[in-house]
């Protein structure tokens, strides 16, 4: 599509970052509302919460949510996947929780894993299942009979029966019902949600509406980089998608400050902005925030270029090990490599890293403030 013949918007970005800001739900206090209910109010609004194994300070799913609701507990989000059944664990870009409601998007994807090649012999998949069906929901601990094999990847298990679950997880046949740590219980995905036949699937065209609106509601302003991250194959039919949406005027182009030829959009009640000063408020971001994990977007709004150190030799890390973006108004003031120690029941901050020009004594005291409830936070288990 060669840019558009309609007049565009043109857009500080000062104002995109504002809107990306609100859209994200870290210009308010508390956009969700307080207690257990806010957990699934936050993942809808979202689209997704990214899972991560590292541990050096709280897992990022749970600090992601923390960052969006003030009174945030880990319990919370058991509570949403367990018990309520308003989450569900499945592929994003990366492994999330992603809101029941929009399971249907997904089954696709599942479908198409039961297409491929896979090196799981048959009849371990049939063991695994038939484990489920009769014992119920279980652990990969729980099955101590295996005979152990070579593993042919780093991070691959030398259990048969762990490829099979999760062989049967990437189908759709089994869900995660329960995380501890990062251990987790699957179960069959028809007895833990009830369903006597999964969800419709949705068509490739309802998926593509979905994945724009997401992008829109939790972007504000999007380009085709942003609504189809880790899913390029799918650009061209989105590109299409705006173009008809442009023509119904339900978008408008616009032309961001500093992005040269890459194209945004955004709805027209998303530009009406007000000139009010944006709220002061402080956020100490997870590496995998869905604010920060789009890095050269990231970049493009912010001027901050975020460096995920933790495999980096030491002697070339800028910011150290684990750093964490801290957020001050609209602008990225420091970076913090920081790490929990749950033997002395401390937050740790390894480096100290400043950004930008702001009044530094002021913010130091800020980040200090929010650095003591981080560590509640940390230690509230």
């Amino acid at each position: 599509m060669s840019r558009t013949t309609a007049k565009s918007f043109a857009l500080s970005k000062l104002l995109a970052r504002r809107i990306w800001l609100n859209a994200q739900g870290l210009e308010e206090r508390a956009p969700f509302g307080d207690g257990s209910e806010a957990t699934r109010l936050a993942v809808e609004h979202l689209g997704y919460v990214q899972i991560d194994t590292i541990h050096v300070i709280e897992r990022c799913h749970h600090h992601i949510l923390f960052t969006r609701i003030p009174d945030y507990r880990c319990a919370h989000l058991d509570q949403a996947l367990s018990v309520d059944k308003t989450l569900f664990e499945y592929w994003a870009h990366a492994l999330a929780y992603l809101p029941t409601r929009d399971m249907r998007f997904y089954i696709a994807a599942m479908k198409r894993h039961r297409q491929r090649p896979t090196s799981v012999k048959k009849e371990e998949l049939r063991r695994v299942l038939s484990l489920l069906r009769k014992q119920g929901a279980l652990t990969i601990r729980d099955i101590d009979d295996d005979v152990l094999v070579e593993k042919d990847h780093p991070w691959a298990s030398r259990k048969p029966s762990k490829r099979a679950l999760e062989l049967a997880f990437d189908r759709g046949e089994v869900t995660i019902s329960r995380r501890t740590g990062m251990l987790k219980t699957y179960e069959l995905m028809s007895r833990h949600f009830g369903f006597e036949k999964p969800p419709r699937p949705a068509t490739e065209g309802e998926t593509l509406n979905y994945l724009l609106d997401r992008a829109l509601r939790a972007q504000g302003v999007v380009s085709l980089d942003s609504i189809c991250y880790g899913d390029a194959p799918r650009k061209p039919a989105m590109r299409r998608l705006i173009e008809a949406r442009m023509r119904r005027k339900e978008l408008i182009a616009v032309e961001l400050e500093g992005a040269g030829k890459l194209e945004h959009w955004a709805r027209p009640e998303t530009l009406v902005a007000s000139d009010m000063p944006a709220a002061e408020l402080l956020h100490i971001l997870s590496p995998f925030d869905p604010l920060v994990i789009q890095r050269q977007r990231l970049d493009l709004f912010f001027g901050y270029v975020h460096r995920f150190e933790a495999y980096i030799p030491k002697e070339k890390r800028v910011f150290g090990y684990f750093a964490l973006p801290v957020l001050v108004g609209d602008e990225i003031a420091a970076v913090l490599d920081l790490k929990t120690d749950r033997m002395q029941q401390k937050l740790l901050v390894q480096q100290w890293t400043w950004l930008g020009k702001g009044a530094r004594r002021e913010r130091k005291m800020q980040i200090e403030e929010a650095l003591h409830r981080f560590e509640r936070f940390q230690l509230a288990r």
